[in-house]
């Protein structure tokens, strides 16, 4: 599909394994391996994402996009993470931390119970009988 890059502007071909055009890869890649070469270090292995952003001058969007697609191995790296995208909380896989799947497994649950308590009382019927005054 053709597209514009989303860093300058040009025209390139957008595949499922390349978002921005061939010269913001490249530019990319350099800025990998300079991360990269900075965490490879024994010294610098437990460095945390903002040690990494200053030593480096790399965004940490892209640290982070660099581990969301697999190519910055978070196992070596026991400092490293990034956001959850519900709070914000620093996370090492996934998309949300496990304080927000526990809440929203909880919301799940209360809104399964109360459909299923709707549905029960939707099938139930009253009957109501009327007394009479000389009874």
């Amino acid at each position: 599909m053709l597209d514009n890059c989303p860093k300058c502007g040009s025209l390139f071909v957008r595949t499922q394994f390349r978002d921005i055009c061939e010269a913001c890869y490249k530019e990319e890649e350099k800025l990998f391996e300079k991360v990269y070469a900075f965490i490879r270090k024994r010294e610098n292995r437990t460095a945390t994402m903002s040690q990494v952003v200053d030593a480096t001058g790399v965004e940490e969007a892209l640290i982070i996009k660099w581990i969301k697609k697999g190519r910055l191995q978070l196992v070596h790296f026991p400092n490293l993470g990034y956001p959850c995208e519900k709070c914000g909380a620093t996370i090492r896989e996934g998309r949300l931390c496990s304080s927000c799947i526990s809440g929203i497994q909880k919301e799940m649950t209360k809104i399964q119970q109360e459909e299923e308590r709707q549905k029960q009382a939707k099938h139930q019927t009253t009957y109501f009988t009327e007394r009479r005054k000389d009874d």
